[in-house]
């Protein structure tokens, strides 16, 4: 009697602890699980957009080659959101001298790829119906820009759309794409069509490659050595943006720009 329930003490010792190794098991795997869940599709989306955003110049790359390159002002600010989720971003540019000034101006909508595409986020931009009501539109208090649902009444024409892959590990990039085989139409300055090349880097920093070619493939605008650097401005610079520490030495704005990305239409 007293041999059998040694036995059956160690048979549920036994299994007590096979019970404990399982649960062990289990809750480590479904720790491990929610530490290391996928980065989802709009995860990947907003990362982008929140990359795009904020105030970016070509200072340190128009300092070095100043015969290719200008110091232009990028800055870029939620506008609205979609009904599908979708990031509305508004974008302009200006030459450094004149930031109230921009030259060009786009609506950027950043959403995920669809699935059937091979790529993470796709980042389309869209003429705006009324460009000069949202001049300086991320200078400006929000109780003097036009309302969510007017942004969104004023999204205009598709101009181009850029499908980003996450990069490889090892690299500077965080995302980087282009636009597809044969770009989208474009009629600037004897253009038939325009390509575009974007890579986000892990410090935020944009580098953009706007080109545009005649039916014989001849490039008509845009620069031939690569593509534009934009870094993001140190924080004291846009209280202080017109300090001369923060720009290069001035250059003649008589200098030819012709076929300069910055004038693409």
């Amino acid at each position: 009697m007293g041999r059998n329930s040694e036995s059956d003490s160690n048979g549920w010792s036994r299994a007590r602890g096979l019970v404990v190794k399982t649960l062990v098991l289990i809750g480590g795997a479904l720790l491990l699980k929610r530490f290391t869940k996928s980065t989802t599709r709009w995860d990947h989306a907003r990362i982008v957009a929140r990359s795009l955003s904020g105030e970016k110049f070509s200072r340190e790359q128009a300092s070095r080659n100043p015969d290719s390159y200008f110091n232009i002002r990028t800055l870029t600010c939620p506008a609205t959101e979609m009904v599908d989720g979708s990031n509305v971003l508004y974008f302009e540019q200006a030459f450094w001298r004149t930031p109230q000034k921009p030259f060009r101006q786009r609506f950027f909508m950043v959403k995920p790829c669809p699935k059937d595409l091979k790529c993470d986020v796709e980042v389309s931009s869209y003429a705006i119906r009324d460009a000069d009501e949202y001049r300086n539109f991320c200078d400006r208090p929000r109780d003097q820009c036009p309302l969510p649902e007017e942004v969104i009444d004023d999204v205009a024409e598709h101009l181009t759309t850029i499908y980003l892959k996450r990069c490889e590990r090892g690299k500077r990039c965080l995302y980087e794409g282009s636009t597809p085989p044969g770009g989208f139409p474009n009629s600037w300055n004897g253009a038939t069509y325009c390509t575009s090349e974007l890579t986000i880097l892990k410090n935020n920093e944009i580098h953009t490659w706007d080109r545009g070619y005649d039916d014989d493939g001849n490039q008509v605008w845009g620069v031939k050595e690569g593509p534009y650097e934009f870094k993001p401005a140190p924080a004291s610079s846009f209280n202080g943006m017109f300090s001369p520490l923060n720009f290069a030495p001035s250059q003649p704005m008589e200098k030819r720009i012709e076929g300069s990305f910055v004038l693409q239409e």
